[in-house]
């Protein structure tokens, strides 16, 4: 039986309501809508896909947060054509999360294929390959990144996927596998003539991994030689960066990872950004709904213990920037269930030193 916050298509359909503050309409003045294929968000912002991360209720979070977009976790392709359930498990979502983007990874045309026709049919509203995880284990299978080595069989998949695929399909990718191999405007060719309906690009080299700055001139030359709409990502650290990333390379959309997982409302403070409007950081009684509302739907998915587990380092997250924070981020190991979580906030949240 389905658990009562997740479904995969065909199932329950619970409603699940947040209490965090609403974002306002991202239709009205200044908030660029991206089109990717036949898929029409209402604003250009979208939550990267972050392993251990992007489950559905933190996707849920986001959302609510004014994502235009939301990624699953990065999916293994074989396990999903191997119907391994742990793996089908990324699958489940939430009507209120839509629309939803699945990111595949895997070296095997076929494999990938296959892989694209199981997320379609568990409700996926876009399916996106990744060509540029530089994260060793997946590298060494001849996945992410290192596909960036191999143009040709960058061909093979994106062309098998793309014929499996009906719903808008995208691809990420990198500058290139190292500066010495600069080759993003090729392998972005590659991937237009092959089909997908946008790319992204983590404006890094896979030999940096996530060190170092990125280099947002590749997203421009990327943009100004591609016809489909083009992705940008990489040092999003804060609210003006979006803004500056847009004017600076003219990409279509806006994708971010690190700063959304430690502050989930950058995204509504993008939008007041762009609207003229001040997008100050969220006040200690807001964060305080945040967290228990986060933990409410960690319980829903996973069970009080689980959930205990997951929020900790979601915690020590939230707490970055808060006022006399030590002792609140010393005490995060202690969290088990709802009660201690209580009890940390509580300590926290109601000292007057703390306060407003």
């Amino acid at each position: 039986m389905p658990c009562a916050l997740c479904h995969v298509r065909g199932g329950n359909k619970p409603i699940i309501k947040m209490n965090t503050p609403p974002i306002e309409d991202n239709l009205e003045k200044n908030i660029p809508m991206l089109h990717i294929g036949s898929l029409r968000l209402e604003n250009h912002l979208i939550m990267a896909p972050m392993a251990g991360i992007t489950n559905l209720p933190f996707r849920m979070m986001v959302k609510r947060y004014g994502a235009g977009l939301v990624f699953t976790e990065m999916v293994s392709a074989m396990g999903l054509s191997l119907n391994q359930q742990k793996t089908l498990a990324y699958l489940k979502s939430h009507p209120q999360e839509k629309p939803l983007a699945v990111q595949i990874f895997g070296n095997k045309p076929h494999v990938m294929a296959e892989a694209a026709k199981i997320a379609v049919d568990a409700g996926a509203n876009m399916v996106d390959i990744n060509m540029g995880c530089p994260v060793k284990k997946v590298v060494k299978t001849g996945a992410g990144a290192s596909l960036l080595k191999n143009p040709r069989l960058v061909s093979e998949i994106v062309l098998a996927v793309r014929k499996a695929c009906p719903i808008p399909l995208s691809v990420k990718i990198r500058s290139g596998w190292s500066p010495a191999a600069p080759n993003a405007l090729d392998i972005a060719h590659i991937i237009e003539d092959c089909g997908a309906d946008a790319v992204t690009l983590h404006a890094r080299f896979a030999s940096q991994g996530f060190s170092g700055q990125a280099d947002w001139s590749w997203i421009k030359r990327v943009k100004q030689h591609v016809g489909i709409p083009v992705i940008g990502n990489g040092d999003i650290l804060t609210p003006q960066n979006a803004l500056d990333m847009k004017t600076e390379t003219g990409c279509d959309g806006i994708m971010i990872g690190r700063s959304a997982a430690n502050h989930p409302w950058i995204f509504r403070q993008v939008l007041q950004l762009e609207k003229g409007l001040p997008a100050p950081e969220p006040g200690l009684s807001e964060r305080r709904s945040l967290i228990l509302e986060h933990f409410n739907l960690l319980s829903r998915a996973t069970g009080e213990k689980g959930a205990a587990l997951t929020m900790r380092g979601f915690l020590l997250r939230y707490a970055k920037g808060l006022p006399n924070s030590s002792r609140f981020r010393g005490n995060i190991a202690q969290v088990k269930d709802l009660q201690s979580l209580m009890t940390l906030m509580d300590d926290y949240f109601h000292d007057p030193e703390n306060e407003e």
